[in-house]
């Protein structure tokens, strides 16, 4: 693939660049120097990988095949063996990093705590110890529903040292869809604590493990509570206990298991557009790679950085770069419990202040939170120790970047606007600070190794600025590998939505983007039924479903329209059944119980009660102009298909 010219880039207006002092001592010096890579990785992907694979990573065992590639299977480092927990842990403690911080975390309320490397590295070994004494064996499924601790890091590391995949459930989901991940993974332990703090409220986790296992998980014989918050908390004899007590006699010595490459390091569930979410699955070897070399490329990462990603260990982010990424690299990485809040709106800043971070992570809807609350709060604090930004959960528009360059960064911090999911495992589109130029709004460039392309659904690349299909075109090592229990829908959803063609297999992200005259990729967001909240993705028909099982509801459908704060808001469109008033207090009621349902992110901004829903004459609904609707917008495109004109022209004029 062509790679635009340095001379190009630099014609172009409005771009960003540190100081050639940052560029002198970056991972990656120049533009000149990136290109060099990329065209490397290009030419040979497997051989690029390997080079690193061997740089970078311990192995018990080294690989026979790099890459064994089965459209749409892919194997990486086959008959290799290794793990993750020892690249993260073991590796350190012949070194100086022994004594480093590895995990510096805060509590909402103010405790706080430091793990270095070799405390990290007892406390993992300890808990892989209890997992074993609860009947865990290799390959058995672990629930982890936590809040923002530094157990729940424990948790997956221990995971990991024995060789049990596990599945984390962000703590903000509701028990039924706790249940649904537990059952579809099979789990045989549950870890959770009796509550977590958040924005000055407990959120009672153990409570909602209880409900979840009420309504029946068969597979789960244990379950494992932190205490945190020190509420009265129900403990079923012979099935719960006490981390602490378990702890208290565990040996902290417990090798780490050799696992071969593709064996299951986790299963992360990501909204999808039917009903069930999906279970991704990843693999320990190429992850690990992938998770390690794009950290310390895409962060410029040093010895002497304290870093910190604000997002959750529930997703993805929080996998791969809290946890694992810099873990791997030799981090100090930092894991705050709260979020900003009445009593402190300018909590996060007090944490870049007090463990001078050096790079901070964070999400596109919580920086036009910052601007709703203020610029007084940032400059109130002292950050100049902050060298690098970062944005990940969605497109960042324009103002808000410069925003956060100006205020945040003082105009001298670069902006990392990286693009990827829950399925590729890491960053795929992102600026490498030091050797790429930032446009605000663009994520910029692939990072080496990674053959992107905005296509149609042919396949056919569109032309320059025109919107297309972002689509991969080459395995890379951290890939999902399959659909947990589904692996048709893996092919269909993934590598058949745009055909195949003359042997050319094509990933289907499920976004639209551009590349504009210098190559960079502008994302444009979902074009799915995916609803991207405040950065998390949420499939229509998920919420559909829960809306649906409520008795007083005939048929819904729901669609995203734009938020200045969130990036979409939800908005339902619903028919009621006979003999229930569509009024304020069912508005109420079924907002409630999609919350129920689903969990508080998934709770409708906005419920839009009607007699019918516009279909086609073969009965589909016409979500394209419910989104027009939504979002106040004329009705456009074709409306020849549309069975009965009279629903359209009612929910327009909200008769």
């Amino acid at each position: 693939m062509s790679q635009p010219t340095i001379e190009s880039i630099l014609k172009e207006k409005r771009l960003f660049q540190p100081g050639a002092e940052f560029s002198q001592n970056a991972h990656i010096k120049s533009l000149d120097e990136y290109q060099r890579l990329y065209e490397k990785a290009a030419a040979d992907p497997p051989k690029f990988w390997a080079e690193l694979a061997e740089k970078e990573l311990h192995w018990f065992k080294k690989w026979d095949t790099v890459l064994d590639w089965q459209p749409p299977n892919a194997k990486w480092f086959v008959g290799g063996q290794t793990n993750i927990a020892y690249n993260c842990l073991d590796r350190h403690l012949t070194t100086w990093r022994k004594n480093k911080a590895a995990l510096i975390w805060e509590g909402e309320p103010g405790d706080s705590r430091t793990l270095t490397y070799a405390q990290l590295h007892r406390e993992v070994c300890q808990m892989a110890n209890v997992f074993k004494q609860l009947g865990v064996k290799k390959g058995d499924r672990i629930g982890i529903y936590m809040p923002m601790i530094p157990e729940a890091a424990i948790a997956m590391l221990a995971c990991a040292r024995i060789g049990a995949p596990h599945t984390v459930v962000f703590g903000g989901f509701s028990a039924e869809a706790l249940k649904d991940r537990l059952v579809d993974a099979e789990a045989k332990l549950v870890i959770t604590a009796d509550g977590g703090w958040r924005k000055d409220a407990i959120v009672p986790l153990k409570e909602q493990v209880d409900k979840a296992l009420e309504h029946g998980v068969p597979s789960v014989d244990n379950v494992l509570v932190v205490q945190r918050t020190g509420q009265n908390t129900h403990m079923e004899p012979g099935r719960d206990h006490w981390w602490h007590d378990l702890q208290a006699n565990a040996s902290g010595e417990c090798p780490a298991e050799p696992m071969e490459s593709e064996d299951m390091l986790f299963i992360l569930y990501t909204s999808g557009t039917t009903g069930k979410p999906k279970g991704v699955v990843h693999t320990t070897a190429g992850y690990n790679l992938y998770t390690h070399i794009t950290t310390q490329w895409t962060f410029d990462l040093k010895d002497t950085d304290v870093y910190w990603c604000t997002a959750d260990v529930g997703w993805i982010t929080g996998h791969s770069y809290i946890v694992y990424g810099p873990l791997s690299n030799g981090a100090t990485t930092v894991m705050y419990e709260g979020a900003p809040r009445s009593s402190n709106p300018g909590c996060f800043w007090d944490v870049v202040e007090k463990y001078g971070v050096t790079i901070f992570y964070t999400a596109p809807t919580a920086i036009r939170a910052f601007i709703k609350m203020g610029e007084h709060h940032p400059k109130a604090r002292n950050l100049s120790s902050l060298r690098i930004l970062g944005t990940v959960g969605e497109p960042i528009n324009p103002e808000a970047w410069v925003w956060y360059h100006r205020v945040i960064g003082k105009e001298r911090c670069p902006i990392v606007d990286t693009w990827w999911q829950t399925e590729t495992g890491g960053f795929m589109i992102t600026p490498i600070p030091g050797a790429i130029p930032t446009k605000p709004g663009s994520a910029t460039l692939p990072f080496p190794g990674i053959i992107a392309d905005v296509v149609d659904l042919d396949g056919n690349p569109v032309g320059e600025n025109q919107g297309g299909y972002l689509a991969i075109k080459h395995p890379w090592p951290s890939m999902m590998r399959t659909v947990y229990g589904d692996p048709d829908r893996f092919r269909r959803t993934y590598w058949e939505h745009i055909p195949p063609k003359d042997g050319q297999y094509f990933y289907f992200a499920g976004d639209g983007a551009r590349r504009d005259e210098t190559g960079y990729f502008w994302v444009m967001g979902r074009v799915d039924d995916v609803i991207s909240v405040s950065g998390h993705r949420l499939g229509t028909m998920e919420i559909e479903s829960a809306l649906v099982s409520h008795p007083a509801v005939a048929e819904a459908a729901v669609v995203g329209k734009p938020d200045e704060l969130r990036g979409e808001a939800i908005v339902a469109f619903v028919s009621v059944e006979e003999g229930y008033d569509a009024g304020d207090e069912l508005d109420k009621l079924l907002k409630q119980h999609v919350v129920s349902e689903i969990g508080a992110l998934a709770r409708p901004a906005e419920i839009r009660f009607t007699d019918d829903l516009p279909k086609t004459r073969s009965g589909k609904i016409m979500r394209r102009l419910l989104r027009n609707l939504a979002a106040g917008q004329e009705i456009a495109g074709d409306t020849s298909t549309l069975q009965d004109r009279s629903v359209l022209d009612k929910l327009r004029s909200g008769a």
